[in-house]
This record gives C-alpha cells, structure tokens and sequence, in this order.
C-alpha cells in the first residue's frame, strides 16, 4: 500500500542525532505536517527546535521504560507515522566475558524496545491506517564477529518486525523494516567504518521512496546496497511469501 508523508504527523525514537535527526529533517522538508522528537534527554533536542519551531515537540521518552513510552502515546495521539531509531551497539564477540550482559543491555533496547513502542502506538496506528518503521540493520541478516551480541539483537528485531508486518497488515497499516549498512553516525564511529559511510540522508530518502512505493525492506547506502543484491531472492521467496495453505 502507499503512503505519503504530506501533512502527515511523525513520532521518532532517537530524533536528536545520527540516522534520527536527518529523518527528522528530511521528512520536515518533504511536508510532514509535526514530527514529536522521543528522546532520553530534552535538552538535546534544542537546537531542532529552534530550526523548526512550531513543526517538533519534544517528549521524553526511554524506550526501556514502558510507562514513559505509554504517556508519549497517550499524549501523541494525532500520529500517523512511528519511526522507531532509538538503538545500542557494542563490538562484543561471542564468547566475551561480557557477552551475556551486554546481549540483555542490546535485547533489552532494540527488541523489547520496538515492541513497547508498536504496543503502545498500536490503536493509533490503526485509527490512522498510518505507518510503522523500524530501523533495523544488515547486521540482522549476518553476524560480524566483533559484533556479535549486536547482530544477534537486531536479527531478532528484524524477525520481530516482520511478525509486526503480519499483525498489521489487516488494519492496511504500512510495516516497513530497514536495512542500514554503514552510515555516518556515532555508531560508525564505534565500529570503525566511517571512512566507507554514506550519508545519513540516504536513510530518509529511502524510506519515503520505500512508503511511497509500497516496500517492506529498505536498503538505503551503498555497503547495503551490495548486501541487498544476494539477500534479494531469499527476501522474495521466503520472507515475502505467504506460505500459509
């Protein structure tokens, strides 16, 4: 189904920094009607709003928290578009004296995360027959070793969204499910790979064209890009096949 974000209100997890703030931006630019800025600290949101006045309000949301999460929803009810961003990433291999720990800390935000937000915006959406997205990675398709624990999270977050892509798709509620590869932000600098990084921007640009067109995933930089071309089939034929019968 297609969706398009003119006049459309938005609610992102994450919206100060990174992959967060240039949707905040670029969905602004495109027409979004009000984007409510969900961050941990609302003091990191000030110069967004100083730029956009009017079209953001800030909530403070720890996506750790399900009562902070449900009192953001109770007051954004006029929401058509949830993004969830908010992430963890740690370079922990698998067999780390740390791992176990630093797996729950990971689970813990970009799996039950993604759930209390699609939990607590569920009848808006619904309502709004509005759009769901989660910024996964490709790191839910493969696991790198020094980041093990990382992927083994979003892996789940990806199977996770696509059980949301199910549950949804009757109420004609768009799911969408991206795929980063290595992208500008704090988290390529954890990960040493900012030399190859596209971008923040391409992740907006994909995502819009993505809702526009109807997509379920969303490739939107060049390392996932290459990723995308063996992952396609699989995608096709499996993920995106209805077994049932």
């Amino acid at each position: 189904m297609s969706f398009n974000i003119l006049n459309k209100v938005v609610f992102i997890t994450g919206a100060n920094r990174g992959i967060g703030k240039s949707i905040t931006e670029h969905f602004i630019d495109q027409g979004a009607k009000k984007v409510y800025l969900a961050v941990r600290n609302p003091n990191s949101t000030k110069a967004l709003e100083e730029q956009y006045g009017e079209k953001v309000e800030t909530i403070q949301v720890d996506i750790t928290d399900e009562a902070s999460i449900l009192a953001a929803a109770n007051k954004a009810t006029d929401v058509d578009v949830v993004i969830n961003n908010a992430g963890i990433i740690s370079t922990v291999p698998p067999l780390a004296d740390n791992a176990l720990d630093t797996l729950k800390e990971e689970i813990e935000v970009n799996v039950y995360g993604l759930m209390r937000v699609a939990k607590a915006f569920e009848a808006t959406l619904i309502a709004k027959q509005g759009a769901l997205v989660q910024l996964n990675s490709v790191a839910s398709l493969k696991n790198y070793l020094d980041m093990s624990t990382y992927c083994t999270s979003k892996a789940a977050s990806y199977s996770v969204t696509q059980g949301l892509r199910d549950h949804f798709k009757p109420h004609n509620v768009s799911v969408l499910s991206v795929h980063p590869g290595v992208v500008a932000t704090d988290m390529a600098d954890i990960t040493g790979f900012n030399d190859i990084a596209s971008s923040p921007q391409v992740v907006p640009v994909g995502i819009l064209a993505a809702l526009d067109s109807g997509e379920f995933h969303v490739f939107p930089d060049a390392v996932a890009k290459q990723i995308e071309v063996g992952f396609q089939s699989y995608a096709d034929n499996v993920i995106m096949k209805d077994f049932a019968g």
